[in-house]
């Protein structure tokens, strides 16, 4: 049986390498680990000498879309996408700004959300398209991002981390429909309560209460049901079936997982201006501006 293909952004290190360990074990996947940083690349290759680094700049395009390109050119498939390189922000967004009478502040560092949302979409969009390219043409094909708590929940002292997370929970929850339908893919967002990783460093790690962090094999394992797929079980005896097992947001607090549902429709009227936004409902529309755009283009 042919080895499943995977790629695995932020794959040099923390959940990333963790999860690229915890699937190599297996035997049955070819293994590309996509990270910034050659050095810690080097090393993630010792632990899995099976598995292929790409140095690649996320929020680059053109440096994303290369790796993409070369997996799919070396293995002709890919079965699952990890879209899990993160950063946050080590600066305080309220810090007043020292400026001349009424002149603006400078520019806001947006980093965080080029890496951690604007990057999750094109490795989303990117892996939509090499998984119709492949033999199953996206069937039990799965794209897993990494949200966060903080996606879930307000977290005051990293505004724009918790906007960025938040955007891929409802990122992976509004894709997860009209993949799964029209090609078989299955999304999901994890979202991570504290995970103990290179994202800060030990001192500021030293902030939060030691015995709740979520230990990075957890997070592996979470991941690793994700990609299989199926019937699954959450920590409180939640079940979801086979055929079912698409768009879930699970949140990772210690050894324990949760499915988390969406937020409930504030009254009926909402909720029918919602399924109006279905795919079913607006391709018609997409296809009118294509056509509309392809008279004037000619």
């Amino acid at each position: 049986m042919a080895k499943k293909t995977g790629i695995i952004t932020g794959g040099a290190s923390g959940m990333g390498l963790e999860t690229a360990k915890r699937l190599a074990a297996r035997g049955d996947w070819n293994l590309h680990l996509v990270d910034l940083n050659p050095s810690a690349g080097k090393t993630a290759l010792e632990a899995i000498p099976t598995a292929t680094f790409h140095q690649v700049n996320v929020t680059s395009y053109d440096s994303l879309s290369r790796a993409f390109q070369a997996v799919f050119d070396k293995d002709g498939r890919l079965d699952f996408v990890f879209a899990n390189a993160g950063i946050v922000e080590r600066s305080s967004f309220y810090e007043p700004a020292q400026t001349k009478g009424t002149e603006p502040p400078p520019e806001p560092n947006l980093a965080t959300l080029d890496v951690n949302m604007n990057a999750v979409v094109t490795t989303a969009y990117l892996a939509m398209h090499y998984m119709r390219l492949s033999p199953h043409k996206g069937k039990g094909a799965a794209i897993v991002m990494t949200a966060s708590v903080g996606g879930l929940y307000p977290s005051e002292y990293t505004p724009i981390y918790a906007a960025s997370k938040a955007g891929v929970v409802n990122l992976a929850r509004s894709m997860a429909f009209p993949l799964h339908h029209s090609n078989g893919i299955r999304t999901y967002a994890i979202c991570p309560g504290t995970v103990r990783t290179n994202l800060l460093v030990s001192e500021d790690w030293d902030s939060f209460p030691p015995e709740y962090f979520t230990p990075v094999s957890k997070i592996a394992a979470t991941v690793e049901m994700l990609a299989e797929g199926g019937a699954m079980e959450d920590s409180a005896g939640r079940k979801v079936a086979a055929g079912e097992d698409f768009g879930l947001a699970v949140e990772i607090c210690g050894e324990q997982h949760y499915f988390r549902d969406p937020v409930p429709f504030c009254n009926e009227e909402v909720a029918k201006v919602m399924a109006a936004t279905s795919m079913s409902n607006q391709q018609a529309v997409f296809d009118k501006v294509k056509e509309r755009n392809a008279k004037v283009a000619g």
